[in-house]
């Protein structure tokens, strides 16, 4: 089976495909000006959009997903954001935890496994 990396860069690829499986890289908020997660999220599941509809998958398929808060106490701020935007009894496998990232600036990371 092949593998394809879509947006290549030094350090990661943002999109892998292998065979009938998407996966994507971690995904923050391309311009994280706001301070506010539920708008950081609304940006990030965009991106996420994006990047299935390129692979030729949907956000109905997602099998899984990782999701990074930069403090827990955004775990309401992201629901509300999260919850409408999975279709209904389409829910994927989920962890959300409180961690650290990359720069302080960024308050959500999502990084999604999905089918095609």
């Amino acid at each position: 089976m092949t593998v394809e990396r879509k947006h290549v860069g030094p350090r990661l690829s943002e999109l892998v495909i292998h065979g009938d499986t998407v996966y994507t890289a971690g995904i923050v908020a391309r311009d994280p000006v706001s301070d506010d997660p539920a708008a950081q999220t609304r940006d990030i599941l965009a991106q996420i959009d994006s990047l299935l509809a390129e692979a030729g998958s949907d956000k109905t398929k997602i099998l899984s997903a990782t999701i990074w808060l930069a403090d827990i106490s955004y775990y309401d701020a992201l629901n509300s954001v999260w919850d409408p935007w999975v279709p209904k009894g389409q829910s994927p496998a989920r962890a959300c935890v409180e961690s650290k990232l990359a720069r302080p600036k960024y308050k959500v990371e999502i990084r999604v496994i999905a089918a095609r």
